[in-house]
């Protein structure tokens, strides 16, 4: 008697646990599953450009969509690259990313230190009031910019794109290491200067080599920031030899027509370079914005 009801127990208990695992495998496929249409959803703009650049001329225009073309138009990507200087566009476009990144790493990881470790007087008022300037878009500071580039002689120059990151890098990439500096122990610092370093070479020596994750976040982000860069190029670069990747993007247009393929021929070559870098470093970037803001000091 009590061996049958034992045995109905627990296969009442197995039925139980089989109906949970049964459950949690449906809900796992069905967030799977909405996860595959989101990266099918975002990966068709990138599918349609690849598509366009290998169509033939004239066949771009077709209605409704022909996602694989008939014939792969291999050329379209060398009349791409020798119809317009695209050395030198890629020249320009190295050193402001470049120059820009090494600015940027420096100074926004220098003031994340200052917010994060240093104690002074007005500090969370000056963190609060440079988070505000992000509810500023770059249209309301455009003409003031401008204006101030023209009176220092820096127009039709790359000096607006790459001496400004030697000022504090943007508050977002000083929010997101100035968040990772919190999750380090403070008892580094207190080590750090019991050895004798002061504050400058804790910073260096002792918090910036843990800082790599989110360095990499920033090192990404600035580098898709400055390589996509079309608005400020666009105002304060007025000849060719001073163009962009990004500005090079207009010149595949002349007064009757727009030739797409060549145009997305073009794209597809600036943005695999990014793509590329992403790849190699998503698992930096991926901890870096993870363990950025764990904690709530």
């Amino acid at each position: 008697m009590n061996g049958s009801v034992v045995a109905q127990s627990r296969g009442r208990g197995s039925s139980l646990l089989g109906g949970r695992a049964a459950r949690r495998r449906v809900s796992h496929l069905a967030v799977h599953g909405i996860l595959l249409l989101m990266v099918a959803a975002s990966s068709l703009p990138l599918i349609y450009m690849v598509s366009t650049s290998l169509k033939p001329n004239g066949t771009e225009y077709e209605f409704p969509i022909r996602w694989i073309p008939q014939r792969f138009a291999w050329e379209n990507y060398r009349i791409a690259f020798q119809s317009i200087p695209t050395l030198v566009f890629l020249k320009n476009t190295l050193i402001i990313a470049l120059v820009s990144l090494v600015g940027e790493l420096l100074t926004a990881s220098l003031a994340a230190y200052g917010f994060a470790r240093l104690r002074f007087p007005g500090r969370d008022v000056l963190f609060i009031l440079m988070m505000s300037t992000l509810m500023l878009p770059f249209f309301v500071t455009m003409i003031p910019l401008f204006v101030l580039y023209r009176t220092l002689g820096w127009v039709n120059t790359l000096y607006p794109f790459t001496v400004p990151a030697f000022f504090g890098g943007g508050p977002v990439f000083i929010f997101l290491l100035r968040q990772f500096y919190l999750t380090l122990p403070p008892e580094l610092d207190d080590a750090a200067r019991i050895d004798g370093a002061g504050f400058f070479r804790t910073w260096w020596s002792v918090l910036l080599p843990l800082t790599r994750p989110a360095l990499a976040t920033v090192a990404i982000l600035s580098l898709v920031h400055h390589w996509n860069d079309f608005t400020g190029p666009l105002i304060l670069l007025n000849s060719e030899d001073r163009f962009t990747l990004a500005l090079g993007i207009r010149l595949f247009r002349d007064q009757y027509r727009t030739y797409f393929n060549q145009t997305m021929a073009y794209s597809t070559m600036m943005t695999a370079p990014v793509i590329t870098v992403f790849f190699i470093f998503q698992k930096y970037f991926i901890k870096g914005i993870s363990m950025t803001g764990l904690t709530g000091r």
